[in-house]
């Protein structure tokens, strides 16, 4: 029985035949230019402490950065992001450790200025690693007071601009932080000091992983959805963006990435702005385990970063930052 004449002149597995035609015609790639490189810091000297939830992850003592910001260099990653794991000493109810200009992210972003100019600095404006509480702000009661933890994050993201940080990063979902921190970055002359909003961050249940890495899972008292958004909106995502891009915002986050996938996509056909992904921790972890388990192979890796580019990731913030930069620099 001859069925040619039935098939279609259009056959569209002629250009998917070969590595080279699937190459030419990819309508997303990969580099190196699109990972952000995530960095645990731990107080003390000499030390590489391993972080028992996310296998392969470490906290890095202060004397010890330049070992992995050196190795981000050499891959040509273009951005770190700094987050510390505060110790419990210095935690109170107000996150007083924030302000100190010897905290951990302050001492790293100096070693880091002074040693390696062709890399950035990103550093996150939140309270959670420095309370006793494991909230992004000032607790009143059982709610998060919005202004008065708008006022501490202004002198948060100031100093962290001073210390020679590159991009300030709010991740604390309080209302009117950007124009607050804008106005009093560019009274003091730091005009060009970026802010990358955490425009859109979830009250996701992925975050366990990373809450353990700062040292907040078991002092979080509650839960933070009073402030980051609920997981069953998705336009609700236009309006925090509309709002921290007109208070000034240089770029926006979506947080978590893979769930969030359509938001990442509405968000990029709705906003002429850089739309950054963060892959998080618990992403990290489920698919880390699951190559370790043999249940997904390595390439799992590539898919899931592909993906988020491809719903429209200018930027991926990812705990794979190094071994994908590692790949592809070797496929290159």
């Amino acid at each position: 029985m001859k069925l040619v004449g039935k098939y279609p002149t259009l056959r569209m597995r002629r250009i998917r035949k070969s590595d080279w035609i699937r190459r030419l015609v990819a309508e997303n790639s990969l580099s190196v230019n699109d990972l952000i490189l995530p960095i645990f810091l731990r107080e003390g000297k000499n030390k590489i402490e391993p972080i028992s939830s996310m296998p392969g992850i470490n906290r890095y003592s202060v004397d010890k950065i330049n070992l992995i910001v050196e190795r981000a260099c050499r891959l040509k990653i273009p951005l770190v992001a700094l987050f510390p794991y505060t110790s419990n000493k210095k935690k109170d109810n107000y996150g007083t450790e924030a302000l100190n200009e010897n905290n951990l992210v302050c001492k790293a972003l100096k070693v880091i200025k002074k040693n390696f100019k062709e890399i950035g600095t990103m550093s996150d404006v939140a309270l959670d690693p420095y309370t006793i509480h494991g909230h992004d702000g000032i607790l009143k009661g059982n709610y998060v007071d919005n202004d008065k933890t708008i006022s501490i994050l202004v002198k948060q993201s100031l100093l962290q601009a001073q210390m020679g940080c590159d991009i300030i990063a709010p991740s604390d979902m309080m209302d009117g932080r950007i124009g607050e921190i804008r106005k009093a970055l560019d009274k003091n002359n730091f005009k060009n000091t970026k802010i990358l909003s955490y425009a859109v961050k979830y009250a996701s249940n992925f975050y366990g992983p990373f809450r353990d890495a700062v040292g907040s899972k078991k002092k979080l008292k509650g839960d933070k959805k009073s402030y980051q958004m609920d997981f069953k909106n998705s336009t609700e995502a236009l309006r925090e963006v509309a709002l921290d891009i007109k208070e000034g915002a240089d770029m926006v986050m979506v947080k978590p990435g893979m769930p969030y996938l359509d938001i990442i996509k509405t968000v990029k056909d709705n906003f002429k702005i850089p739309v950054f992904s963060y892959q998080v921790s618990g992403e990290y972890s489920l698919i880390k385990n699951g190559i370790k388990n043999k249940l997904i192979n390595e390439d799992s890796v590539i898919e899931s970063l592909i993906s988020l580019k491809r719903a429209g990731s200018s930027a991926i913030v990812t705990y794979f930052a190094m071994e994908i930069a590692k790949k592809l620099s070797k496929n290159y």
